[in-house]
């Protein structure tokens, strides 16, 4: 593993993500995408409700959620606002697909620390979440 991956801590540790997507082909991407950088995937979750479960069973294990928008049981603004209510310091980037821009301003407005857009970019994925975490 490279000492140098933005996954890594400067520890040697690695940073813990939960990735929260219904899509299961953008959530294996997403994780792949991360795990090659040395990212722990600490857990994925199909909608927002179950994201928001395990986000507690993880905490305070995860340093940053990944979430889409748009997701049956619970979309993603409103797991974003109960993760919140439950952590006021958790670090939660929005995956939205394009023409969402609308859903993306409310989510950063309501505490979002940032957007990735569909269909994914490795170096814009990468580029996102080492702003969030450094």
């Amino acid at each position: 593993m490279n000492p140098n991956a933005i996954g890594i801590r400067e520890n040697g540790s690695p940073y813990r993500v939960l990735v929260v997507d219904d899509s299961v082909f953008i959530a294996k991407q997403l994780s792949q995408i991360l795990a090659s950088e040395g990212f722990d995937i600490a857990g994925t979750a199909p909608d927002g409700a179950r994201g928001l479960d395990r986000y507690k069973e993880l905490h305070p294990d995860v340093d940053l959620v990944t979430m889409d928008i748009t997701m049956p049981k619970m979309d993603g603004i409103s797991a974003l606002e109960k993760i919140l209510e439950f952590d006021k310091n958790a670090k939660v980037l929005m995956v939205s697909a394009l023409g969402k821009e609308d859903l993306v301003k409310k989510a950063c407005m309501t505490g979002a620390k940032g957007f990735i857009v569909k269909p994914l970019d490795r170096a814009k994925v990468l580029e996102r979440v080492a702003s969030v975490l450094h």
